[in-house]
């Protein structure tokens, strides 16, 4: 395979995403403002670029992965930046987190430049990222939907169309609203489980085949020796840290802001996660939230109105 795709953005998630792509036959020209990531890029086999303009240089397709909108608009909006320097009928892939109303923003002045966009935020984190397991949520029309998925399939194992430009990363903050709270449940239920003494094994495998299921204690589990292959189980070193958890729920809450929408459980989660994060476990996978919570009951050492 020939095609050049171009990766701006190479942190815990885009690395492992260009190792899947370099995997499949991919030429990737890749870069970040980070030069310890570029020499890991170029380990992996990627072509470390000098620039954002060298990244996208001959490339047909550009994935951006980066931390929150601020760098999304610095990278697509910047004179120098990618909408400016990719070549006419790019398709532009943004798998960033961020408000809907940057990627709509960044959308729309990408289609007047020509170019087609999809916002393609992911699920599933580092552990899926390493082994091409990704699930991709998309918004965009179904042209650069269908155009894109050669490349997404590479890294993902579920394809989501959500609808148009924004409508991923709007369906992306739900998930993770969601996540977020059932997180804390999961946390919940097994320290109290663990304080009555029941044997937390059999809890566990009774809870997960029972209606108290959810994702997060089935396929994340935030207590250690339950579930193999999680973060609780290595120290809770991040596949998905506690600060990516909180931006996603801050954002959650700017949105329900913004569309008047009642969202008590996730503002009472936000608090949660600040106090986590505020206590210096910011870089802690956001599972770790088991070591706050099963403190002794109405005794939280924060404030729930504390965003």
């Amino acid at each position: 395979m020939t095609d050049i795709v171009g990766f701006i953005g190479l942190g815990n998630m885009g690395l492992p995403m260009v190792g899947q792509l370099l995997k499949a036959g991919y030429t990737v020209r890749a870069f970040d403002l980070s030069e310890k990531s570029l020499k890991q890029a170029g380990e992996l086999g990627a072509a470390p670029a000098n620039s954002i303009a060298d990244a996208a240089a001959g490339a047909s397709i550009v994935i951006t992965m980066l931390p929150a909108g601020q760098h999304v608009s610095t990278v697509y909006l910047a004179e120098d930046g990618l909408i400016a320097s990719a070549a006419p009928g790019t398709l532009l892939i943004d798998s960033s987190t961020i408000d809907v109303d940057t990627s709509r923003a960044v959308g729309g002045a990408s289609v007047e430049a020509g170019l087609e966009m999809i916002d393609a935020p992911v699920t599933g984190g580092v552990m899926a990222a390493r082994v091409g397991k990704l699930n991709f949520i998309v918004g965009g029309t179904q042209e650069a939907f269908d155009r894109a998925k050669p490349v997404l399939e590479v890294m993902g194992q579920k394809l989501l169309y959500a609808g148009a430009q924004g409508s991923g990363i709007g369906v992306k903050i739900c998930n993770n609203m969601s996540l977020g709270i059932s997180m804390i449940a999961a946390a919940e239920t097994l320290m109290m489980a663990k304080r009555l003494g029941l044997d937390l094994a059999r809890t566990y495998e009774i809870i997960t085949n029972a209606s108290g299921q959810n994702w997060a204690l089935s396929n994340y589990c935030p207590l250690p020796g339950l579930l193999d292959g999680v973060p609780s189980n290595d120290g809770y070193k991040p596949g998905f840290s506690a600060e990516m958890m909180r931006k996603d729920m801050r954002l959650s809450q700017d949105v329900a802001l913004s569309v008047n929408a009642c969202t008590p459980l996730a503002a009472h989660a936000l608090a949660i996660f600040s106090h986590f994060c505020d206590s210096g476990d910011n870089q802690t996978d956001y599972s770790g939230i088991s070591k706050l919570i099963g403190g002794d009951a109405w005794d939280y050492p924060f404030d729930p109105g504390k965003k």
